[in-house]
């Protein structure tokens, strides 16, 4: 059985008028994630992580950001359709394992949410999803709470 494992990582600052979105859920904030799409940078570490087991183009060449079609997206699409890159390749999901960076919000009352979200956009069980969120201890632009980065490592399986 051959085994592969990529890795992602996105950040974005947090900006006045936008809905804070992480792993494809609206979490309560006064302040919502920068971007040309919806800024979901959970989703965006975790396609990148999907592209790059497969050595697939990251997220930037299959998705520019000067590319009027993603402007306003849903970052789930870019989810789907690395999915769909990993499947033609011949290969399936088989494990996930994220981390959210964010000294603000709290995110406890959002993580089996968000679980089930990964879960189910490239299919698998919410057993074989591990996510996490963590502060910087006030250290950095993350820690001013400037921003959220996310960083996820996923590990696919030869059909």
């Amino acid at each position: 059985m051959e085994t592969r494992v990529g890795i992602g990582f996105d950040a974005h600052r947090l900006e006045e008028g936008r809905p804070l979105i992480l792993g494809g859920e609206v979490v309560e904030h006064p302040l919502g994630l920068a971007g040309h799409s919806d800024g979901d940078a959970l989703l965006h570490a975790l396609t990148d992580a999907l592209l790059g087991s497969v050595a697939a183009p990251d997220i930037g060449s299959m998705f520019p950001s000067g590319d009027a079609e993603w402007k306003g997206a849903e970052s789930s699409v870019f989810v789907e359709r690395a999915v769909v890159v990993v499947a033609e390749r011949g290969f399936r999901v088989q494990q996930i394992d994220g981390v959210i960076l964010a000294e603000e919000p709290q995110l406890s009352n959002y993580m089996d949410a968000i679980r089930s979200r990964l879960a189910a956009l490239v299919g698998i069980t919410e057993s074989s999803v591990g996510l996490k969120a963590t502060s910087t201890d006030r250290m950095g632009a993350i820690g001013r709470g400037e921003g959220v980065a996310a960083q996820v490592v996923v590990t696919v399986v030869r059909i």
